[in-house]
């Protein structure tokens, strides 16, 4: 089988030097490269042609219209059976593609996803954000369990479609705000089946510092309002636990800060749940600096994802009470 791996990159040349090194190395190699530049200052060309006589690669520029949008680009001018997503912050290990071809020779689905993972050379806090966004203990790490096949929702940063879902649904319909899951919920809703292969992972560096992630995550936050414009059955209770996190964090220290009785105890269960992230990190990542980020990381997570969520459902409520 054939594959297109499409990258959409905006102003982020030093990321995809690393992604095309990790490319050059997988031990499946029947596939091409397409680099969709999404009208960047800072553009990638030079990098791309460094990789030219290692990859079967090609580099297009276009103004910037969003990652969605650039994906469609990149579509439309794919050759391969399988159209295949990454992040331009992402480095692939070298078995994904021999991965990826043995599980879609005994299962053909449609659709995949695969997981994300912190990479060795990460710094402390990048994989304190990597624990956050994949431990069982935060919302992160909901789209890392086993699903039934015919259910999981890929995510754009590692995912992969048939040239056939393209033919028959189209591309991204929207560019930002949740376009990956809007994708993936399309692709299911038209009956085509997705699967996770969870040895198909990435190496996803995401955000380098605390400020960047938390925005990142208030945009998330956002996104899930957005896709709730789309899809109003895909908002589930399982969403609103950031929300109840962060409105129990707020009731914790204003009963703490008021003395209001027993109920300033409250804040008990945000330690026990900081002592659960610091136990669980330190198992996973056998380092102690690590497992402190980690609860400063998914207290960020918890608390931006649902900053953002309420943001966007409050205009949707305003303009509802302005109709």
């Amino acid at each position: 089988m054939f594959y297109s791996i499409i990258i959409p990159v905006y102003n982020r040349p030093d990321e995809i030097y690393e992604l095309l090194e990790s490319l050059t190395k997988q031990t499946y190699t029947n596939f091409e490269v397409l680099i969709v530049e999404d009208g960047s200052e800072k553009t990638s060309k030079d990098v791309v042609d460094e990789f030219s006589n290692r990859l079967n690669i090609s580099y297009y520029f276009k103004e910037n219209s969003g990652q969605g949008f650039s994906r469609n680009y990149g579509f439309e001018r794919s050759n391969g059976d399988y159209y295949v997503m990454f992040d331009s912050d992402c480095i692939i290990p070298e078995h994904y593609f021999e991965t990826v071809n043995a599980f879609l020779s005994q299962n053909p689905v449609d659709a995949w996803g695969g997981a994300d993972r912190a990479h060795p050379s990460f710094t402390p806090l990048q994989k304190a954000i990597n624990f956050s966004m994949t431990s069982f203990f935060t919302t992160g790490g909901i789209r890392g369990l086993k699903r039934k096949l015919d259910k999981f929702h890929p995510r754009s940063f590692n995912m992969g479609i048939s040239r056939e879902v393209y033919e028959k649904i189209g591309g991204y319909k929207i560019t930002r705000m949740g376009e990956d899951l809007e994708f993936s919920m399309r692709i299911i809703k038209s009956g085509f089946k997705s699967a996770l292969i969870a040895d198909a992972y990435v190496y996803h560096k995401r955000r380098t510092n605390l400020r960047q992630f938390f925005w990142q995550l208030h945009f998330f936050g956002r996104a899930r309002i957005n896709i709730r414009r789309f899809y109003p059955e895909e908002v589930k209770l399982v969403h609103l636990f950031p929300t109840f996190f962060f409105i129990g964090l707020i009731i914790s220290v204003a009963f703490l800060v008021l003395n209001i009785g027993m109920l300033k105890q409250f804040y008990l269960l945000y330690i026990l749940y900081a002592i659960l992230l610091f136990s669980s990190a330190l198992i996973k990542e056998k380092n102690f600096k690590i497992a402190l980020l980690s609860i400063v990381t998914a207290f960020t997570q918890l608390s931006a994802y649902s900053i953002g969520f309420l943001s966007e459902l409050s205009k949707d409520l305003l303009k509802k009470t302005e109709i």
